[in-house]
């Protein structure tokens, strides 16, 4: 039967190949239309709002606040419709990053790292009871500033009922965005929060285009700027996919027959470049937006003093239309990335775990000097991956002065994640593939 389908797809390209053989296969059709059913019904949510928004002034307020449209990212474009998913998954992930920093700290943590499978659903327990209230602080939080910018034309805003009610509704929203991500995790197809956060990404694209298209009537500009998008996929692509191969020798020493045997064995240990994913750039815009909202507050258009024009000159440095603001940006996230990227290769224990599985790099000995040759091969290709995502994380700034297309701040972000969650779906859809000896996407 296999032999068949593959005789009959021969022919046809291999992308539309495999996904007709993908089509074909029962259960991976079941998990891949089970996948997009979730997705389906996240747009659905996305699309419900809480009561009493102004929808005129919700959209001002997006155009005036960067911190906004960042948030916005990774709710999948619920929050600019102010819905009851409107803090998407982003409280999960900065538990999630939390837990991790913390891991290596935490003599608890670090052990139910390292119980295997039953660790892991401990910790991810763990994470789920971190995510509540960095929901309900994210939920107020954003209500005031919303609140502030005149959204709410219709309640009377402040710790009341009605409020409280729309910060339950928006931490629901949340727990139920988890919910299905781990579903289409556990029965579907790629990871189900990163794919959430790609759904709405994807579907908020058509709109961003039109805006960017409609502003700008130059057909040079136009070109330009799909020349310098194209660039950059390329470029995603090539360091998401780029790695340090380093040969691993096995050897053990068995008894068989009364006779001392020695089995030998080869194999490779792969380093990405990029091993910190897009988490340095969440953390660095997170903190270069954070002191703008917050002088955001004290501004009073119609006073001198000392505190309104010291929140005006904060306001002023952190404008992200100003070149000072992207060379922090770009600082930020080559540091991040080094710290991230450090803190989570001494979580994986690589030299130990080599001693303990009799493996050896040739020419380094074990323990020690094992440890310390990786850690100077991943400081040395981290200073590849952190430039690398420090200039996608500044290379709007640029664009967006070369085109004169006031594109968003965070698109080279947005294809980032794009682009990591694509590659991750198509490896797993991959591997579904060749387990049932068909022809795979990548190879």
């Amino acid at each position: 039967m296999t032999n068949n389908r593959s005789r009959n797809t021969s022919n046809m390209p291999k992308l539309v190949a495999s996904l007709l053989a993908a089509v074909q296969i029962p259960d991976l059709r079941n998990k891949i239309f089970f996948t997009i059913f979730m997705l389906i019904i996240f747009r659905f949510v996305a699309h419900v709002p809480v009561p009493g928004v102004d929808t005129q002034a919700l959209n001002q307020a997006f155009q005036q606040n960067a911190l906004l449209g960042f948030l916005d990212l990774f709710s999948g474009g619920a929050l600019k419709n102010l819905s009851i998913a409107a803090l998407g998954v982003y409280p999960y992930i900065t538990a999630s990053i939390v837990i991790q920093i913390l891991t290596p700290a935490i003599p608890q943590l670090k052990e139910m790292s390292q119980e295997g499978e039953f660790g892991r659903q401990k910790i991810n327990q763990i994470t789920h009871y971190i995510m509540i209230p960095i929901a309900l602080l994210q939920s107020w939080g954003q209500l005031t500033l919303l609140n502030q910018a005149g959204v709410f034309d219709t309640i009377d805003f402040g710790f009341n009922f009605i409020t409280l009610t729309i910060m339950v509704s928006m931490v629901a929203g949340t727990v139920f965005l988890v919910w299905i991500g781990e579903l289409i995790s556990e029965r579907g197809l790629g990871n189900g929060v990163s794919l959430i956060i790609f759904g709405g990404i994807v579907a908020n694209l058509p709109n961003m285009l039109g805006q960017g298209l409609y502003m700008q009537n130059a057909m040079g500009s136009i070109i330009v700027l799909i020349i310098f998008t194209a660039i950059i996929i390329f470029t995603i692509v090539l360091f998401s996919e780029a790695q340090r191969r380093i040969p691993i020798q096995y050897g053990k020493t068995i008894m068989r027959g009364g006779q001392v045997q020695r089995q030998t064995g080869s194999s490779i240990l792969p380093i990405k470049v990029n091993s910190a994913g897009m988490i340095p750039l969440i953390f660095a815009f997170s903190i270069v937006i954070l002191p703008a909202t917050i002088a955001g507050f004290f501004v009073n258009p119609l006073s001198d003093n000392f505190g309104s024009n010291l929140a005006k000159s904060i306001s002023g440095f952190f404008d992200p239309t100003n070149l000072p603001y992207w060379i922090f940006v770009f600082i930020l996230v080559v540091i991040f990335t080094f710290f991230y990227t450090l803190v989570t290769f001494q979580q994986q224990n690589l030299s130990e775990n080599l001693q303990k599985q009799s493996g050896f790099i040739p020419g380094i000995r074990p323990g020690l000097p094992t440890q310390e040759y990786l850690n100077k091969i991943i400081i040395r290709i981290t200073w590849a991956g952190a430039l690398f995502l420090g200039a996608i994380a500044i290379v709007p700034f640029f664009i967006t002065g070369l085109t004169g297309i006031k594109s968003l701040t965070l698109s080279s972000t947005s294809l980032l994640i794009m682009v990591g969650v694509a590659l991750d779906t198509m490896r797993q859809l991959e591997s579904q593939l060749l387990m049932r000896n068909y022809q795979g996407f990548m190879d």
